[in-house]
């Protein structure tokens, strides 16, 4: 015992020296005594065990460099495949096997680096090595031979970690020891890895091989009988040394039955309500995929149902503060009118009382008495004089300007400031709807004391203090000329006149004479086109686009969002294009005054509308889109055809709206098709075009139809004046043979009545005439009549262009002077966010309807791509990257691709495009954090890979992040169908190309590549000790490198920034036509 203690203590103090001193003194023992001192002593074992550790630590430094794309950690993998100390037992079993020789054969570094690259360098697909100092053509002894092994002798001093040198091992060949295994065509020991099941072969006599290996004992060499494992190789090559199926391995010799649980060295315990059966090779979890099947399923039905009743019950609770404070203002303007009454009937009989009374004195007490009241009286009446004299001068400057509107004075009454104090002491919902409601009221009541609408009529609300003052702007043109740069076409020529202030003017005309073009040039619109001609903004030479914050421009189109109510459209722009110092208080009465004039009132909680959803009528999305211009308190309000699809009762409506506005100086110009003549009436100025972009009367509409006389051109009775005129420009109506002028001489008369300057094709023969009348081109020499194909191409290509370029350069003008400073693009994005969320609110079905197809996809993928060990489950990470991408592609394209045109319009108009796509991406995060829940949730659980649910779910997140940004890329560029296909070739063509073209620089530029390789790595991760060739092998043919995680993370991250750069950038460019 002793001695046993003795031996022991020197092995482990010295492993490497004192071994071989030891081995020395007791080679005169017997072998028997040697075996009977080692066998099965555990301390014998574990200093073997050091000597192997220190054994592998050497070679790991090595083959970490040159197998770094598949180990991540060297000395963390060395230690988990060949760290023997919890079951030394085959070490034991060894030595008791060999006498103690051990050392003597086992590899060193030089020969174990040997074997793994001649294995390398045959893919795995040689059972044995290349020719070397032991095993070649001049000596080949039974040690070469496949399980077997040869001793280095005991006079050789054999060191381990050498790495270059073979030692010469010839002697006492026997069978591989159980825990080894023995390459063909190398004399010494290899220690299993764990995880590895090497026990002694036997020979199976029937069919020759030895078993469970498959290899045969050399022919002719009776006496060579099976040995142990002959190599280590990738399960695909061969799995003689795994692990069975069903079994798990707790050290490389000893192999026990999974009795309830899974694994390869250790058994693990399955999950609570898991199928485990007793040999199976993996748990069956796929109760829990069921149960979250439906679970999913009952949420979504949730969502499906009562989505939109969050924001049903706020619209209820808003609905009841906004009724009662209107109900609370309309009993407060009622007592007051009940008061005014009683005050006024009080003050009759006061009247009454004091004129009985003084019958009863005296005559002379009643002078006494009444000459101081006289110079009371004189006194009291005097301020009241001077504003009868100050009203009688506002009275009779309306008057004038009624009668000669051509001076271009406008409406200068002097507003006072409106008092803020009240709005912006509110701050509860309640108080803000009261002090809404009673400012209305207010409002109402004096208008019921001045019924006239006329200028004059309405003088007293003018100098009311409390109506707010807006900023006047009055536009003037002089030879307004309109050419498309590249084609030299004309849009409009020689236009001349004024907009002015106060008052409400139509565009008339026939279809092609550039009535909207006229407008979009008035409003600084006008894209793609070299202006002439002088614009004046209050007399000055300033540039429209400068005052585009105080400018409205109603397009033709209803541009509305339809998946809001009535009050959140005009809520949201008036939030938006206020002033940011107002208070929310009067941005509030803003847009309760606006539904009153627009009569939007039953309607105001309604959703305006989809092509999907039933919404509110067409005439009141007409008068939506035209409020959305008007909350924001213009001072110049342009409209394109805005009672178009009306009916005669809403057009009267809207244009008493705009009158309304009229009376406040805003500056009004719309395009007005066949009104009735009540409708004609009521405006203040009407301009009529005629085709090629020519004036022919611009003016009162009280005197058109004197000046048409003049010429000649009456209208008939019961006929529409417009429309009459409308017909004479069309070329339909002919005028009087007894008529000198026809029409086409109308402009020419135009500018020869106003004495502007005509120019000189106007003035040429009558052919030339009719054609500039008719074609409204450049008639200058050397126009279009020798143009070539090539040029009109060519000149098209420079319309487009400079179209873009005017476009980008309105939207980005930073001029300001308007003097208004709306929010900014924080407070913008606020809004935007909270706009954005209520879409998605009442768009949660159609949400609903991706995830449970997204789960549906999970279970279907899970399900038929079950993991394989040897690829690491790469195909059912394949299909996933090919099926997330696709569908969440398809939900990223609704976030751009609906709503284009509404953008344009907001752009336009001043908001912010950065608050806007960073709002929509905001909101999406919400997508790219569920909708990988929702698949994994169904894919992990029916497929059941080694890596966890987080690493997969991290992967996935930096996936859907990608695959948004490059949606948000096509849904900008390209139309709606093109972005859908796009969409579905895309990844399968990137994952292609991935898979196919590995290591070129086109498949590191998929994004597909680095998905699927964070899907594959972490899964690889898993698989360790007796796994690494398989690994190693696995990666190296995939070209993926196993340090690379954070990096494929880091990638799919940065291509989601990069495309949605990309996306935002297309989005401020690239526009409608």
């Amino acid at each position: 015992m002793a001695a046993v203690l003795l031996l022991s203590f020197l092995l482990l103090a010295a492993p490497a020296a004192a071994i071989d001193i030891l081995r020395r003194s007791l080679a005169a023992q017997t072998k028997g005594d040697l075996a009977s001192i080692t066998a099965g002593n555990p301390l014998v074992a574990n200093a073997m065990n050091d000597r192997l550790k220190n054994l592998t630590d050497a070679f790991a430094q090595q083959m970490g460099k040159e197998f770094h794309y598949c180990i991540k950690d060297t000395d963390d993998e060395w230690n988990i495949a060949f760290n023997f100390s919890t079951d030394p037992t085959f070490l034991s079993n060894c030595m008791q096997a060999t006498d103690g020789d051990v050392p003597q054969r086992v590899c060193t570094a030089a020969e174990m680096k040997f074997y793994f690259e001649s294995f390398l360098d045959s893919n795995g697909r040689k059972n044995y090595v290349r020719p070397n100092k032991n095993c070649n053509l001049t000596s080949w002894m039974d040690g070469c031979e496949a399980g077997w092994a040869c001793s280095a002798g005991p006079d050789q001093n054999i060191n381990l970690q050498d790495a270059v040198n073979f030692p010469s091992r010839t002697l006492d060949c026997r069978g591989c020891c159980a825990g080894f295994f023995c390459p063909h065509g190398l004399t010494c020991m290899i220690p299993c890895p764990l995880g590895a099941y090497c026990p002694e072969s036997t020979l199976n006599k029937t069919t020759g091989i030895c078993d469970p290996y498959n290899y045969q004992p050399p022919p002719g060499k009776p006496n060579h009988t099976c040995g142990g494992a002959d190599r280590w190789a990738d399960v695909v090559s061969t799995d003689d040394v795994f692990c069975p199926a069903g079994f798990y391995c707790p050290s490389t010799i000893k192999k026990l039955s999974c009795s309830s649980g899974k694994g390869s060295t250790s058994q693990t315990k399955c999950f609570h309500k898991g199928s485990c059966k007793p040999n199976s090779v993996n748990q069956d979890i796929t109760i829990f995929g069921a149960l979250l099947v439906g679970a999913l399923s009952l949420v979504l039905l949730i969502i499906y149902n009562f989505s939109g009743q969050l924001l049903t019950n706020r619209e209820k609770k808003q609905a009841k503060s906004r009724e009662a404070a209107a109900r609370h203002a309309k009993e407060t303007a009622m007592a007051r009118e009940r008061w005014k009454s009683a005050k006024d009937v009080a003050k009759k009989h006061a009247v009454g009382l004091q004129s009985s009374l003084s019958h009863t004195f005296s005559r002379k007490k009643t002078l006494r008495t009444h000459e101081p009241s006289k110079g009371a009286v004189e006194t009291d009446v005097e301020p009241s004089k001077g504003s009868g004299e100050k009203k009688s001068n506002l009275t009779d400057m309306m008057r004038s300007l009624e009668e000669n509107p051509e001076k271009g004075e406008g409406f200068n009454v002097e507003i006072g400031e409106k008092k803020k104090t009240k709005g912006r002491h509110a701050h509860t919902q309640s108080q803000i709807f009261k002090y809404a409601y009673g400012q209305i009221e207010k409002e109402k009541a004096m208008e019921q004391q001045n019924k006239n609408l006329t200028f004059s009529g309405v003088i007293s609300m003018a100098t009311d203090e409390d109506i707010r003052t807006r900023p006047r702007i009055e536009i003037a043109f002089k030879d307004l000329t309109l050419t498309l740069k590249g084609s030299k076409k004309k849009l409009l020529r020689s236009v001349t006149g004024k907009l002015m202030p106060g008052r409400v003017a139509a565009v008339m005309g026939p279809s092609g004479a550039g009535k909207t073009t006229f407008l979009s040039a008035i409003a600084g619109k006008a894209t793609g086109c070299e202006t002439t001609g002088m614009v004046l903004i209050n007399g000055k030479m300033e540039p429209i686009r400068a005052y585009k914050k105080i400018i409205g421009f109603v397009p033709q189109d209803d541009i509305v969002h339809g998946n809001l109510t009535v009050q959140e459209n005009l809520w949201f722009n008036a939030r938006c294009r206020l002033s940011a110092d107002m208070s929310k208080a009067d941005k509030v009465l803003v847009v309760e005054r606006v539904i009153e004039a627009l009569g939007l009132q039953a309607v105001r909680d309604s959703l305006v509308g989809t092509v999907e959803q039933r919404g509110i009528s067409g005439g009141q999305r007409k008068r939506v889109n035209v409020g959305l211009e008007m909350v924001m308190e213009p001072s110049v309000l342009i409209l394109d055809e805005p009672t178009s699809g009306l009916d005669s009762s809403s057009s009267l409506l809207l244009l008493r709206a705009l009158r309304r506005e009229a009376l406040e100086g805003v500056n009004i110009s719309m395009v007005v098709h066949q009104p009735s003549y009540t409708l004609y009436k009521m405006f203040d100025d009407l301009i009529l075009l005629a085709k090629g972009g020519l004036t022919v009367y611009h003016g009162p509409v009280k005197k058109v139809e004197e000046y048409f006389s003049g010429l000649g051109i009456v209208v008939p009775d019961r006929v529409n004046p417009p429309d009459y005129y409308i017909d004479i420009l069309e070329g339909i109506v002919k005028p009087n043979a007894n008529v000198a002028v026809n029409a086409k001489d109308l402009p020419l008369r135009w500018m020869l009545h106003n004495g502007y300057e005509v120019p000189r094709d106007m003035l040429q023969s009558g052919s030339d005439a009719e054609s500039s009348f008719r074609g409204g081109g450049d008639l200058t020499p050397g126009g279009d009549t020798g143009q070539s194909i090539a040029g009109e191409v060519w000149g098209n290509v420079k319309d487009i262009v400079g179209q873009k370029k005017d476009e980008y350069d309105y939207n980005k003008s930073s001029q300001n002077l308007s003097n208004r400073c709306t929010p900014g693009i924080l407070r913008q994005y606020k809004y935007y966010l909270g706009r954005c969320g209520k879409q998605r609110l009442r768009e949660a079905r159609i949400q609903g309807v991706d995830y449970l197809i997204l789960g549906l996809a999970g279970i279907c993928l899970g399900t038929l791509a079950k993991v394989s060990d040897e690829t690491f489950g790469a195909l059912g990470y394949t299909y996933t990257v090919i099926a997330v991408s696709l569908l969440c592609k398809i939900g990223a394209l609704r976030s751009f691709s609906l709503e284009k045109i509404h953008y344009w319009r907001e752009r336009a108009s001043g908001m912010s495009s950065l608050a806007y796509f960073m709002s929509k991406d905001t909101i999406d995060h919400f997508n790219t954090i569920i909708k990988p829940i929702v698949y994994l949730s169904m894919f992990y659980f029916f497929n059941n890979p080694r890596s966890s649910i987080w690493e997969n779910y991290v992967v996935l997140v930096a996936l859907v992040y990608c695959v948004t940004g490059i949606g948000y890329t096509f849904a900008i560029f390209f139309q709606p169908g093109s972005a859908q296909l796009w969409s579905a070739l895309l990844p399968v063509v990137l994952t292609l190309i991935a898979t196919q073209q590995k290591d070129t620089f086109f498949a590191n530029l998929c994004y597909t590549k680095w998905a699927l390789e964070g899907f594959v790595i972490a899964n690889a991760q898993r698989y360790s000790g007796v796994w690494l060739i398989t690994r190693c092998g696995s990666l190296l043919k995939s070209g993926y490198d196993i340090n690379d995680r954070f990096l494929c993370i880091l990638v799919l991250a940065a291509n989601g920034v990069l495309f949605r750069c990309v996306a935002f950038f297309c989005m401020v460019i690239f526009q409608k036509h």
